[in-house]
């Protein structure tokens, strides 16, 4: 009996192993509109987001209310082109 608890706790724990490895560490966003740089294609001419533009953008979507509020980039995260882009990446701009 005490060999089959043995076995239990031991699958038990190779389980909980597996499982914390494959748990992502989320790092911390550096909030800075200059890391959206690869946009700016986008945002300047007719071409739609690139792959790297659209990465950035999911990276950055933690900062969006601090851009929104800041009165600098406020009328360009609002902007209908920088809405457009956004959309196009699957990424939604919050309400702040």
């Amino acid at each position: 009996m005490k060999m089959k608890f043995r076995h239990a706790v031991a699958a038990w724990l190779v389980m909980l192993v597996v499982a914390v490895g494959e748990v992502q560490v989320s790092r911390a966003v550096t909030c800075s509109i200059a890391e959206l740089s690869p946009c700016l294609s986008a945002i300047n001419g007719p071409n739609p987001p690139s792959a790297p533009c659209c990465a950035k953008l999911k990276e950055q979507r933690p900062c969006f209310c601090g851009y929104i509020q800041n009165p600098t980039y406020a009328q360009y995260v609002n902007s209908p082109k920088a809405k457009g882009i956004a959309k196009a990446c699957q990424v939604s701009i919050p309400n702040c």
